[in-house]
């Protein structure tokens, strides 16, 4: 069980840590409100649970069928690049606003873990392995590996919000242009991706 736990932390964090649509949404909000992290991490609990009920009740099939792959794709790369927009657009209204994305952090947090395919790829492949190897310590293991892997990406994104927030009066007008066109460069770059991907793979 120690060492199953051990390895849901160990990839829990390797890919929450990578630099996404989740942790650039984190940093946008977290300028603002030092707890963003928090409501964006549960924003991200809210879509994954049912996930995990899926993949534990044999519904993982369902998701790699080629169409769905493809709406989901273009759809959760359309909302990203809106979101990236709406960052700009933000960004560009006045020198004195303080760019932010049109949602609370909660809402938030929903979006951009629903628009990300490749999160759904991610539980149809790692996340069945994950599941499998929780089932072999009954319901226990399930409800384990829920709760770490959840308290790593909650960690996580706190972190990042908090420290943005803490280090916020260091950025100048200047750098806060930058880090927040990084942003919504970000958003739009992985909807880019995610419409493309989608497209190609239906080809």
């Amino acid at each position: 069980m120690l060492a199953f736990l051990l390895s849901v932390v160990a990839i829990s964090l390797s890919g929450v840590m990578l630099p996404g649509p989740l942790t650039a949404a984190t940093i946008a909000k977290g300028y603002r409100d030092k707890n963003a992290g928090f409501y964006i991490a549960l924003g991200h609990i809210i879509v994954e649970l049912p996930i995990i009920l899926l993949v534990y009740f044999g519904f993982a099939d369902y998701f790699t069928i080629p169409e769905v792959k493809m709406i989901t794709g273009i759809l959760g790369g359309l909302m990203l690049g809106f979101m990236g927009a709406m960052v700009f657009r933000t960004l560009n209204k006045s020198n004195s606003t303080i760019a932010d994305i049109p949602y609370n952090s909660l809402v938030t947090g929903i979006i951009m873990t629903a628009a990300n395919p490749y999160f759904l790829l991610w539980w149809m492949t790692i996340g069945i392995a994950f599941v499998a190897s929780a089932v072999h310590f009954g319901l226990l293991g399930l409800i384990l590996l829920g709760l770490v892997h959840w308290t790593c990406d909650t960690m996580w994104e706190i972190f990042v919000s908090m420290s943005v927030f803490k280090t916020r009066h260091l950025w100048t007008p200047k750098a806060q242009r930058i880090v927040f066109t990084i942003c919504a460069l970000v958003l739009i770059g992985f909807g880019i991706q995610y419409c493309c991907s989608a497209i190609i793979g239906a080809l």
